[in-house]
């Protein structure tokens, strides 16, 4: 009872302080410093009011069969604004807004353990697809990497900072899709699309996810104050989701997709809801766009 009043304290303690960043008064001189990570924030928009710099450090995305730990930084970066879709009595959302380079999501590719060896062919498959199985994974360039990247425009990002604070709900709602990555995968190869998105609902909560995959528990993280208060950095975050489903994968193997993407799909397994995970572990930085903009004015 004690630790869940703690908890309940603490939450309400981090979403006053995320709410006084949007009241912030200008910034003092000689803040540059800790405001550069902010540079691509939108913050000349008067619709936004928080800049969001979140630095994903560990962790690992599981999507069917394979297992990709994050071993290279992940950034999303860009601004987010009031709040434009309530669910519920509780959930309220405010939309984000993109990074000015238009680098929202930076790509990151991460090396996938054990690449695409290791496939064996059935013997009851046809001649070519059998060729095509050799051709492809049985040779010294079989290392694959896979890249998360927006599905759908930075606009359909949407961030609740109550669920962030206080562990419930969905903190941070995402449309993404995985580029997979192999000399003999072609550009295209990817799993979800703008049309089918995979959808992340993650949270700093626990999850309720269909079997077999069992409830995980993420964490807003410890909250620390910089520049007087202006900028709220969250150390040790950890955003999860584990009931997302994936479409098939489409677009591998450039002409030969029609039998490239099916030897994929027979790789990864079931990718539906329940096979799924992602683990996203490290450090959000929040500040106020008005604090952003007014450190830029005195520092040009």
């Amino acid at each position: 009872m004690q630790t869940h009043r703690r908890r309940v304290a603490g939450a309400a303690l981090m979403v006053l302080a995320l709410a006084a960043l949007g009241l912030a008064g200008p910034a003092q001189a000689k803040l540059t410093g800790s405001y550069t990570k902010f540079a691509q924030c939108p913050y000349t928009n008067a619709e936004v009011r928080k800049c969001i710099y979140s630095v994903t450090e560990s962790g690992e995305v599981v999507l069917g069969s394979k297992k990709v730990p994050i071993e290279k930084p992940v950034i999303l970066q860009g601004g987010y604004g009031p709040i434009i879709e309530t669910r519920g009595e509780e959930e309220e959302f405010a939309k984000f807004y993109a990074a000015t380079n238009g680098e929202t999501l930076p790509k990151a590719p991460q090396n996938v353990p054990g690449g695409l060896a290791g496939i064996v062919p059935e013997a009851s498959s046809p001649p070519l697809v059998k060729a095509l199985i050799k051709f492809f994974f049985e040779n010294s360039l079989t290392g694959l990497s896979s890249t998360v990247e927006l599905a759908k425009p930075a606009s359909e990002i949407r961030v609740s900072e109550n669920d962030l604070a206080g562990e419930i709900g969905t903190a941070l709602e995402m449309p993404v899709k995985v580029h997979l990555e192999n000399p003999f995968l072609g550009k295209n190869c990817y799993i979800g699309s703008s049309s089918s998105p995979i959808t992340w609902k993650l949270t700093t909560g626990t999850t309720s996810p269909p079997a077999p995959n069992k409830p995980i528990t993420g964490a807003s993280g410890v909250a620390e104050f910089l520049e007087g208060g202006r900028i709220l950095v969250l150390k040790g975050t950890k955003l999860v989701d584990n009931s997302w489903s994936a479409p098939t994968a489409s677009g591998c193997g450039g002409i030969l997709a029609f039998l490239v993407n099916p030897i994929i799909n027979s790789q990864l397994g079931s990718t539906t809801a329940g096979h799924n995970t992602a683990i996203l572990t490290g450090t959000v930085n929040i500040a106020s766009a008005v604090a952003v903009k007014k450190n830029n004015e005195e520092n040009p």
